[in-house]
């Protein structure tokens, strides 16, 4: 036993030694060369007789920036109803009878009687001066409801009321335009068939 505690004690001398060593000869380093810490070191130059410092860092040292995901807008069809029909349909609608050489007289959105039907919805009522009126319809105020559209010639009421986009499972502007335009179109009411 006394021979493992001797062992032992020539081991602590040993590593105690080594300590007093390293410590010594941290001392006895040049002054050009000083550690500061694990991550950085200053490095003095004396040539001209003045101090330049050059400090070195580790890249962990620099903070990583987060990484931003772009946000998405959202599309113009799950915004609210009011604000999709009134500030990208109506105008997208009247640009593109516009375009076709037809001048708007009137289009509004009214939650008012539908017509022939007369029950309570969301109306699109549009006048084409000189050519037709249609009424677009909503039955709720959401663009993926019932839908229905009217058509009549000048100063008439219209006769028969159709629904409208009903097989479609994916309401966008475009579409909503596009068979508006379609649906004028097919009573020879803009263009030629």
């Amino acid at each position: 036993m006394e021979e493992n505690l001797d062992k032992n004690n020539g081991v602590n001398k040993e590593l105690s030694d080594n300590t007093t060593k390293s410590d010594s000869e941290e001392l006895k380093k040049p002054k050009s060369e000083k550690v500061i810490n694990n991550n950085e070191i200053l490095n003095s130059n004396s040539e001209s007789n003045s101090t330049s410092k050059v400090l070195i860092k580790n890249e962990i040292d620099t903070p990583a920036k987060p990484i931003t995901k772009p946000k998405k807008e959202l599309p113009v069809e799950k915004k609210p109803f009011q604000e999709f029909i009134n500030i990208h349909l109506i105008p997208a609608l009247t640009e593109e009878i516009n375009q076709r050489g037809l001048e708007i007289k009137n289009i509004n959105l009214t939650n008012t009687n539908r017509p022939i039907a007369g029950d309570k919805c969301w109306v699109i009522n549009c006048e084409i001066k000189d050519t037709c009126n249609f009424w677009l319809s909503f039955e709720k105020d959401d663009i993926s409801s019932l839908k229905s559209i009217s058509l009549s010639k000048p100063n008439q009421q219209p006769s028969i009321i159709e629904s409208f986009l009903i097989d479609e499972k994916r309401i966008t502007l475009k579409l909503i335009i596009s068979r508006v335009l379609q649906r004028l179109n097919g009573q020879k009411l803009i263009g030629v068939n």
